[in-house]
């Protein structure tokens, strides 16, 4: 998975403008990050159609703030540059429900 340098939302447009992409919010610390970490190589082979890229609260706080995540494990989906759905909030996520999520996505994007 690709690691998102530091970098402000307006930068982000330029990252997310072509394609599915799915930022994952995430920090070293976090002991749910950790539990959902070893099932995202499964994830991103599943939904080969989205670019994973990953994302360190901790490095990219501002753009944490400015996209409105304040709690993670999160996710944040696009479209061609167009914000499609989140999953963001502060609980531990299992595989089935980033899965249950993504699937969600696809009916509203195509």
């Amino acid at each position: 998975m690709e690691q998102l340098p530091k970098m402000s939302a307006a930068d982000l447009k330029d990252v997310v403008k072509d394609g599915k992409t799915m930022l994952f919010f995430s920090a070293t610390w976090c002991p749910d990050c950790a539990f959902i970490k070893p099932a995202m190589p499964e994830i991103e082979a599943e939904y080969a159609d989205y670019k994973f890229i990953a994302v360190d609260r901790d490095e990219n706080i501002d753009l944490a703030i400015e996209l409105n995540v304040f709690g993670i494990p999160s996710f944040i989906a696009y479209a061609d540059g167009t914000e499609i759905g989140r999953l963001v909030n502060k609980d531990r996520k299992t595989k089935a429900e980033v899965e249950e999520f993504i699937n969600s996505l696809t009916t509203n994007a195509n």
